[in-house]
């Protein structure tokens, strides 16, 4: 029977985000989105966990060296990482910023950056937005 080899790496970031749909009445988002929709926003201590899946290397004992996923995910985060995500990510000039749009986009990101390795592929990318809640985008084998 075969395995699937998988290396979990967490990181933690801090964004603001305000739930707005603009083809909305103002009424209709306060129903939709209740205080999320203030005009301010409001913000979250998201906890962000990156799973890859790949073969053991013999010679090095790893699917990916950590340092290099850890330096892919600083990258993304740098897009993510204190900032009101409407306003200053470019990627939600249009999408709500949901836990579940973060998280697609963030798939698409690390899945573009991973693809690049050899060693390995994303399997998962999971997204705490509070310890109760949180967000999976996984690879599903068809």
């Amino acid at each position: 029977m075969a395995f699937k080899k998988l290396l979990t790496k967490t990181m933690e970031f801090s964004a603001s985000h305000r739930y707005w749909n603009p083809g909305w009445s103002e009424e209709k988002n306060k129903e939709v989105f209740g205080k999320s929709a203030g005009p301010y926003g409001h913000g979250h201590n998201y906890t962000l966990e990156v799973t890859v899946e790949g073969e053991v290397d013999k010679e090095t004992g790893m699917i990916i060296n950590l340092y290099d996923l850890k330096e892919i995910m600083k990258e993304v985060l740098n897009d993510f990482d204190h900032k009101n995500l409407n306003e200053d990510n470019p990627r939600f000039k249009e999408l709500i910023p949901t836990t579940e749009n973060i998280a697609r986009v963030m798939w698409d990101i690390f899945d573009e950056k991973l693809s690049k390795s050899l060693s390995c592929r994303l399997h998962r990318v999971r997204l705490y937005e509070t310890a109760d809640l949180y967000v999976d985008y996984r690879r599903v084998e068809q």
